[in-house]
């Protein structure tokens, strides 16, 4: 049975026991990760998928983004990656979107990176952290921090697929070459099942010609790793932060939403079967 299915709007499919765990993941920052993160996860959930966001990064700026104060948590993901017996249900939100959760992040997460050092088995911290939630959803997106550091190892060790959101600016498209190589020394030494489901233009302007000649050139390079969604850039995005949702119910008829439905559409028709 594949693990989606068809893609369109569908109930939560009784036979599904894991999520699809996708980690969104690039070393560059301001690239569209979060944004990218919070809007396919709303866009999912639109089409019946019961999501889970995994804020990983410490700055907190997906947990910012659903509408959450990150100074404020009374316990975030680092207490589920650290504190030993931690239930992650104590620490999963609800969003303002139906089938939408998200697992909150704030500035503790930095100190995880130092002390997963000395931990056993350490790449596979999160995966074991995430493994009591993974049989209630049908998504787990993990918005992944900008470097190629531990933290986004355990994130690439624990998914299933990645992501790859890629600004179409020269400078962002220098550093995929390093992050593939992390990407495919993941696969060969700690998870064999990791694989890419693809690269995702972002805040992409059809209009200049240095936008079209970085995304030719990723075109040639990586072929139909492409998707064939480009998100194109909108003022609508920082607006939606400030509103603390995503733009699929910030701006619902604006083409970045379309966009976005667009990709999930993308997405669902790339995974793999079950």
């Amino acid at each position: 049975m594949p693990l989606f299915g068809i893609p369109g709007a569908r109930p939560r499919d009784p036979g599904f026991t894991q999520a699809f765990v996708i980690a969104l993941c690039n070393q560059k920052g301001g690239v569209g990760k979060t944004t990218t993160t919070i809007n396919l996860g709303a866009a999912l959930a639109e089409l019946g998928r019961k999501v889970l966001l995994v804020d990983f990064d410490p700055q907190g700026s997906l947990s910012v983004g659903m509408g959450l104060n990150p100074h404020s948590l009374d316990a975030s993901i680092y207490d589920l990656l650290m504190v030993r017996g931690t239930d992650p249900h104590t620490i999963v939100r609800p969003t303002k979107v139906d089938q939408l959760d998200i697992l909150p992040a704030n500035i503790d997460l930095s100190a995880a990176e130092v002390q997963l050092v000395s931990e056993v088995a350490r790449e596979h911290t999160l995966s074991r952290a995430l493994e009591p939630l993974k049989p209630e959803y049908d998504v787990i997106l993990i918005d992944c921090a900008p470097s190629l550091g531990l933290l986004t190892v355990n994130a690439l060790t624990c998914a299933d697929g990645v992501i790859i959101p890629l600004e179409a600016e020269f400078f962002a498209l220098r550093g995929v070459a390093m992050l593939t190589d992390t990407i495919s020394k993941v696969q060969e030494r700690l998870n064999n099942k990791l694989q890419m489901i693809g690269i995702l233009g972002t805040m992409y302007d059809p209009r200049t010609l240095h936008n079209r000649e970085v995304l030719d050139r990723v075109q040639e390079a990586f072929g139909d790793k492409v998707f064939e969604t480009k998100i194109r850039r909108t003022v609508k995005f920082p607006e939606t932060t400030v509103a603390g949702e995503p733009i699929t119910s910030y701006a619902p008829t604006s083409p970045a939403a379309q966009q976005y439905r667009d990709l999930a559409q993308e997405v669902l028709a790339r995974c793999p079967a079950a």
